[in-house]
């Protein structure tokens, strides 16, 4: 199917309250348009070049959330216009997502990022450093961030049941946040879990925020 055919079927499948994001890194703008013709509004990028360079030439009314692991001396490449970071791991980041901001007199919405998975590799944090982050001085002296909900990525296997308990630990840990941090917070409800082979299990757990590459775009060139 075509990326327009692949759009008007996976919007035609989601749940009201799960939003898509278009995960458009390496694939060339003529791709993203054909999407957003098709009315896409939120893509996906993981690298700050590739969004740096793709922005200025896109429609302005797209949202564009930067997906990837973010060093800090690139935040600010992208803070002028990025509506959402997904994959915050710590407070030093976060500061200078909000210096960003307040250079560019804006607010932007920001996720934590949980390691939900067995894999080594995958960044994140876990619920004691998050508590830590959240109940820390510097933290509540940040004005310009606004922290909308929490996001993870399940370890890559078949093993469904593993991936499941994957979900619903970051599930778990999102009620936890919202109880104890943001109950009076009606803007913390995004759980970001969920990519082209498990965003079904993701939905079936909790996911308001599905990041769908490959099932839309095609593979990697």
């Amino acid at each position: 199917m075509s990326v327009r055919e692949n759009i008007i079927n996976f919007k035609s499948q989601l749940p009201e309250s799960v939003k898509l994001v278009a995960v458009s890194k390496t694939k060339p703008n003529n791709l993203v348009m054909e999407a957003y013709d098709a009315g896409q509004r939120i893509f996906g990028e993981n690298k700050v070049q590739d969004l740096a360079a793709k922005q200025p030439e896109l429609p302005v009314d797209i949202k564009w959330h930067f997906i990837g692991h973010l060093q800090r001396n690139k935040v600010k490449f992208i803070a002028e216009f990025v509506d959402t970071i997904h994959a915050v791991d710590s407070l030093k980041l976060l500061k200078e997502i909000n210096k960003q901001a307040v250079n560019n007199n804006r607010t932007i919405n920001c996720l934590l990022q949980f390691h939900i998975a067995e894999e080594e590799s995958k960044f994140g944090l876990n619920m004691q450093e998050a508590e830590e982050l959240l109940k820390s001085d510097d933290f509540k002296a940040l004005q310009n961030i606004n922290i909308s909900g929490v996001m993870g990525m399940a370890t890559y296997t078949d093993n469904t049941e593993q991936v499941k308990k994957e979900f619903s630990n970051l599930k778990t840990y999102f009620n936890k946040l919202k109880s104890t941090y943001f109950s009076q917070q009606t803007a913390f409800v995004e759980i970001s879990m969920g990519m082209s082979g498990d965003y079904k299990l993701a939905i079936e757990e909790g996911s308001t925020m599905i990041r769908i590459g490959s099932s839309i775009f095609g593979a990697r060139i």
